[in-house]
């Protein structure tokens, strides 16, 4: 058996090196290949990976990709989970990392036990302005759900996933166009099987400034959910897109409310001033 992990790289020079070692330091009974696909960084990143592949002990599970021109966040993801060839596929981006050896052991004897499930994640810790936090999506989850719960609301961070590869033919037109894949992923997994959350705290989350999401300001993060639910809807049947219109309803809801509360101070200001 073998399990491909992918790792999508943008100038991620100063984190790329500990991702790496995090992977190759796995401990397991079957085949990992780590797919790293290098999207142009203008940074050091090439030659930090070349390094490790030429010097690491383990460095010949690296099956490296360099982009000659820079072709974009989604088609780099795209591109590099079709590489893909392994029964399983685990995910980690180039400034993250895993902080437990057994991690995908864990996962994957877990999946192979229980056919019916699709997904297995795990708590992560998330490093933000070198202080390392808790999880900040959700921790207080079951530990089986299904897709009509991940269609409330995304409560799976990117290091901690596993999936079973090949659960679906072909990835949908609007994938690459996507601003947002870790999310789109895991609702086309979860159409075929349920999800394990292990409490464990085995990978960590990088949030700084260059990070996609994390340089968004709130508005614009609103923005570019609504326009995203609504366009992966189409992908899932009723049950589930009544549930991803209720995201889009409550974040505009919220909105409006927070308009609301504007013009009432306001308001106030102005009738005591």
């Amino acid at each position: 058996m073998k399990v491909s992990v992918v790792m999508i790289t943008y100038n991620h020079a100063k984190y790329i090196q500990k991702a790496i070692e995090s992977i190759l330091d796995q401990e397991t009974n079957f085949e990992i290949e780590l797919i790293i696909s290098n999207d142009n960084s203008p940074d050091d990143t090439d030659l930090i990976v070349k390094k490790i592949i030429s010097t690491h002990s383990q460095g010949n599970k690296i099956k490296y990709f360099k982009h000659e021109e820079n072709i974009g966040m989604m088609n780099n993801f795209l591109f590099s989970l079709k590489k893909g060839s392994g029964e399983y596929i685990a995910l980690c981006e180039g400034d993250d990392y895993w902080t437990d050896s057994k991690k995908l052991q864990k996962q994957i004897d877990f999946l192979d036990n229980n056919k019916d499930y699709s997904i297995c994640f795990h708590n992560v810790n998330v490093l933000e302005k070198n202080i390392l936090k808790e999880n900040n999506i959700k921790t207080d989850l079951p530990d089986t759900s299904t897709i009509m719960d991940l269609a409330k609301g995304n409560f799976m961070h990117t290091p901690s996933v596993v999936y079973r590869n090949h659960l679906f033919k072909n990835f949908p037109e609007y994938f690459a166009l996507s601003p947002i894949g870790d999310y789109f992923l895991h609702m086309l997994n979860a159409k075929h099987g349920k999800i394990k959350y292990y409490k464990d705290y085995m990978a960590v989350y990088r949030i700084h400034e260059t990070s996609y999401w994390s340089s968004k300001q709130q508005l614009d993060r609103e923005n570019i959910w609504i326009g995203f639910i609504e366009n992966i809807k189409p992908n899932f049947d009723k049950k589930v897109q009544k549930i991803l219109s209720k995201q889009v309803y409550n974040l505009k809801k919220g909105r409006l409310k927070g308009l609301k509360r504007q013009l009432y101070k306001l308001e106030y200001f102005f009738k005591n001033s």
